[in-house]
């Protein structure tokens, strides 16, 4: 069979279905579940630094809403940077390079005893974040066969899941340990929170160096021109998958791409030997990016651009905001009780708490107050939430489509969002919050899915990061308002998110932003490989 095939080229989606499917494929989803999982600890752990590092820094609500939004500014900076990079130099060169620089910064930050420096290490962290976010499943998507790929892809949602249930573990274990180390004079202390966010830090560098031994994806060199190497690597994976020689595999030579590449007819090289380093050859790269963002911005994508971004901004701005708050807000919710039981309070009555304890300084007592071990069971409790829809997702996503998830998850989440001020007390608050966090997660992660009907082939790279950057934009604006408000007047904050979240699900049925239909070929041939990308 060797010798039949050597005599004619085969298209990658056939060579990719004669090396099997296999340990290869289980080691890479592995992998990527977990840089997947890693990238969801990583964006929340704010979450418990916040009511943790409040004494150390003298932190205000101000203060909390600038450093939750540092990470988000980080990744608006970094989705779009981070997608043009893997499209010019490779997905593992630039996964390896996001991993190890946000396990560097993050073990850096532990040391930094000045606020403004740890609120920029920790931009940084989330500027190196969003690349391993955003390429850890086209990477994925693109090594398998197609029977495969949509099932495979749409389970990588529990590893979100299972991200967001470790951290409040972890939290629990080491933040109430009684460590505080330091000099003498107090000018440089080491506490539990520090050493919280090392070992949530130390991931991202494990996960850098064992992608080293992964190769890089074998479509994304055919698309550079390199089909010889692409070969070699389909043999490597026929190898492993079957236990056979290599020389036994099926597959003689692969056909080219037919997508046409700009830089390749003129040069004659591949686009992976260009240096980004050297302005000669980005003066090469840049048109070549441009014309991309260009054709995103023409008359017949214009208004799926729009819709694809008002979404993202609407739902991401909501979602990260709330999510990163929770903690404080259960911490909130369980120091009111104490002081007044049996007491009903909303969610904005209970920032008196922090009113009659903070103007502009911190009292000592309230210094001295730790994180109630309810506060980490109810973070818990939001991760388990999200374990139905992240069953109910894959399972039912081809019978009822990615629009009713879409929609649904939207409308309730609104609804839900307006319920918020009306709580009554700690257990009313966390029933909404578990219900909110499952349908945001779920209905972000839906969005990805309707992009691949919004966008043909050749485009639905660029379009994920083009519309993540404006997600991005929402959480940093999210941060930010939350921070000033929730003190001042939370309600304020509260109905603008559901008034987005409405405003999404409106829009969607706006006749002008109908669903762009492909062929069904098309299709079946990339379905959701960009899925979840959150």
């Amino acid at each position: 069979m060797s010798d039949i095939n050597s005599s004619f080229e085969i298209d990658y989606e056939q060579a990719l279905t004669l090396t099997g499917f296999g340990w290869f494929h289980y080691r890479l989803l592995a992998l990527c579940g977990l840089i997947y999982a890693n990238t969801a600890i990583g964006i929340t752990v704010m979450s418990f630094v916040l009511p943790s590092a409040t004494c150390d820094f003298r932190m205000t609500s101000e203060d909390k809403g600038w450093l939750t939004a540092a990470p988000m500014l980080g990744m608006v900076v970094g989705s779009y940077f981070w997608g043009c990079l893997a499209d010019t130099k490779g997905r593992r060169i630039v996964l390896i390079a996001a991993l190890l620089l946000d396990g560097t910064v993050g073990l850096i930050s532990t040391a930094a005893q000045i606020f403004p420096i740890f609120m920029f290490l920790r931009f940084i962290n989330g500027f190196a974040i969003t690349g391993a976010m955003g390429i850890c499943f086209p990477y994925l998507g693109e090594f398998q066969p197609t029977a495969y790929r949509e099932k495979i892809l749409c389970w990588m949602e529990l590893f979100w899941t299972l991200g967001i249930v470790v951290l409040p573990c972890i939290a629990w274990i080491i933040i109430p340990l009684p460590l505080k180390f330091g000099t003498a004079d107090g000018g440089i202390v080491f506490g539990s929170w520090n050493l919280f966010v090392a070992l949530c830090s130390i991931p991202s560098l494990l996960l850098g160096l064992w992608l080293l031994y992964f190769p890089e994806s074998p479509k994304f060199l055919i698309e550079c021109g390199e089909p010889a190497l692409a070969l070699e690597i389909l043999k490597d994976i026929y190898h492993t998958n079957t236990g056979r020689d290599r020389n036994e595999c099926p597959i003689g030579r692969l056909k080219e791409s037919d997508r046409s590449n700009t830089i390749m007819e003129t040069h004659n090289r591949s686009i992976r030997t260009f240096n980004i380093h050297d302005p000669k050859h980005m003066k090469i790269l840049l048109p070549e990016i441009w014309e991309q963002t260009k054709a995103l911005c023409s008359a017949e994508f214009r208004r799926n651009t729009a819709l694809a971004c008002v979404i993202q901004f609407g739902i991401t701005t909501s979602y990260y905001t709330l999510m990163i708050w929770f903690p404080e807000l259960f911490g909130r919710f369980e120091e009111y009780e104490k002081r007044y039981p049996n007491a009903t309070v909303s969610v904005c009555d209970v920032s008196s708490i922090v009113l009659d304890n903070v103007n502009d300084t911190l009292v000592d007592d309230f210094c001295g107050t730790e994180i109630d071990t309810k506060v980490y069971w109810h973070t818990l409790l939001l991760g388990i939430a999200c374990i139905p829809t992240s069953l109910w997702l894959p399972l039912c996503v081809h019978r009822l489509g990615a629009k009713f998830f879409l929609i649904f998850s939207l409308l309730v989440a609104g609804l839900v969002t307006v319920g918020l001020a009306y709580v009554g007390n700690s257990t009313q608050n966390l029933i909404l919050s578990c219900i909110f966090e499952a349908l945001t997660s779920m209905g972000i992660s839906t969005v990805y899915c309707v992009m691949v009907d919004l966008f043909p082939t050749n485009l639905r790279v660029m379009a994920a990061a083009f519309s993540l950057t404006f997600g991005r934009c929402g959480a940093l604006l999210g941060n930010l308002m939350f921070g000033f408000l929730v003190d001042l007047n939370c309600l304020v904050p509260i109905v603008l998110f559901s008034i987005m979240l409405f405003a999404q699900y409106c829009a969607f049925f706006c006749p002008t932003l109908e669903l762009r239909r492909f062929s069904s070929e098309e299709r079946n041939a990339t379905h959701c490989v960009q899925v979840y990308i959150l």
